[in-house]
């Protein structure tokens, strides 16, 4: 381990620390990965340099800073999601580099232009000096319980009316581990090491993708009882750990057949559909509110991503009706579940939750939301929206136009999000966007499912961030407060 150190005139104190591992190696080449440190006061943003010992070593592809070489010399200056780094937080970067004859690891590193030292440095200062700003505040780690929500206006508040917002992850597997002979939860931890995890992130609400089936005990296994003793003892170990859970429907029963060749035709609840179903999906809600009723720290997302429109040649006036009013739809084969029923059976059952309620074109255009959204005597009605890079509704000029009038007028929670590659930018602009109005999000997935196309946070239950997108939306996080006016 060698350390860096940051010189005077950038901050009043300097000094940080770097870990250079090669992670793996073979004949020729390699990638490493480079961990960075600041132990002195914060700083806006860094260049590491160091010199391969070697002539022959060079770097390829990198991640997470823009890298350049001269010769033996390497540099790699900070993005901008991750170039701000408070005392003691890290950044993570990396390279696939070459080798020939031989690949030893530099020895001496290098930030903004000051060789390692691997000691805080504080500059002289007169008896008049002004005393030195304080640090940046560490991430508002969770402690206690989650607290219980409700909507006043176009926030989402605690009980004694503080404003709040839901800033987390999604964490799959309880949609489809029990139709696929995978468990509950895909063989994946949910015990306290894993939610520890969680909070090193600084991930203050988890949602839950369920499956309809499996939690009434018609399909998959485990099914009925057990399946739902697991969600409960999940969410209530969340809950402890301050935590919010959101419980979102996500595949249900019906045979969809009236779409492309890739939608799922089996009438089991194996794969996503275009909207819920009168069979079982009012009772999956009734139950589900009666088991959760009084702890108002779990929300209840009524669907994924509805398409309703898909059926009916995309025409998003029928789209609309069918997904708030349900019963027969055009070109859906099954007797559809409106959002409104199922308010009507949340409610039916004296729970107060918070709901939330998706638009149309798989929840990313929520347009005519407002004149659609179903009644809720309580009041506690969301917007459920999410946005993908490969969305229509996918710039800030279309947020602007869309989604910020709706924002105006009740709490919009952005249950989904990611970009179709392992990068940051696009969700780095989405998350900005999301902070100045106020919006809750929870990104696509906590979930260790090697990311090579996008939406995949982490390496390992440990909480290892991927390259780019885990890393960069590690680091927003951590710079988050789930209570904006504190």
């Amino acid at each position: 381990m060698a350390a860096l150190t940051l010189p005077a005139s950038a901050a009043p104190t300097a000094g940080c620390a770097v870990d250079y591992t090669v992670q793996s190696q073979w004949p020729g080449g390699f990638t490493a990965n480079i961990a960075i440190t600041n132990l002195g006061s914060p700083i806006t943003s860094w260049t590491l340099s160091f010199g391969f010992p070697d002539s022959g070593q060079k770097v390829g592809n990198g991640w997470s800073a823009t890298w350049s070489q001269d010769g033996a010399q390497v540099a790699a200056e900070s993005m901008s999601w991750n170039g701000a780094l408070a005392t003691n937080a890290s950044a993570s970067v990396g390279f696939v580099g070459s080798w020939i004859g031989q690949n030893p690891e530099p020895s001496s590193f290098a930030v903004n232009g000051t060789t390692c030292t691997g000691s805080v440095i504080s500059p002289t200062a007169s008896p008049s000096s002004s005393p030195t700003a304080s640090p940046t505040p560490s991430p508002s780690n969770p402690s206690g319980p989650a607290p219980q929500l409700r909507v006043s206006g176009n926030k989402l508040v605690t009980s004694d009316g503080t404003p709040y917002r839901l800033l987390g992850v999604s964490r799959s597997s309880g949609e489809y581990a029990c139709v696929q002979g995978k468990g509950l939860w895909d063989n994946g931890p949910v015990d306290q090491a894993s939610v520890d995890a969680m909070k090193t992130w600084n991930i203050h609400a988890v949602r839950i993708p369920l499956n309809e089936e499996c939690w009434l005990g018609l399909n998959g296994s485990p099914s009925g009882a057990v399946y739902q003793q697991g969600v409960k003892d999940y969410v209530s170990l969340l809950v402890a750990n301050g935590i919010n859970v959101i419980l979102d429907l996500h595949w249900t029963w019906g045979a969809w057949t009236n779409g492309p060749a890739w939608h799922c035709t089996d009438v089991h609840a194996t794969c996503q559909k275009p909207v819920p179903d009168a069979q079982y999906a009012p009772q999956f809600w009734a139950s589900v509110a009666s088991t959760f009723k009084g702890n108002n720290a779990v929300v209840f997302d009524l669907f994924n991503e509805p398409y309703p429109e898909a059926g009916a040649d995309w025409n998003k006036t029928l789209g609309w009706q069918c997904l708030r009013d349900g019963g027969t739809c055009t070109g859906i084969s099954y007797e559809v579940a409106g959002m409104q029923d199922l308010v009507d059976a949340v409610r039916g059952t004296g729970a107060t939750n918070v709901v939330m309620v998706s638009g149309l074109e798989w929840a990313n255009d929520m347009r005519e939301w407002l004149q659609y959204r179903p009644a809720d005597p309580t009041g506690n009605l969301v917007a459920s929206w999410h946005a993908y890079s490969f969305n229509a509704c996918a710039s800030a000029a279309c947020w602007d136009s869309q989604i910020a009038p709706l924002a105006q007028q009740v709490p919009v929670v952005l249950g989904e999000f990611g970009q179709d590659n392992c990068g940051f930018d696009y969700m780095q602009g989405l998350t900005n966007w999301a902070d100045t109005h106020g919006l809750s999000y929870l990104a696509w997935t906590w979930n260790p499912w090697g990311c090579t196309s996008g939406a995949v946070l982490i390496k390992d239950w440990a909480g290892t961030p991927e390259p780019g997108v885990g890393e960069g939306y590690r680091a927003h996080l951590r710079g988050q407060n789930p209570y904006p006016t504190r």
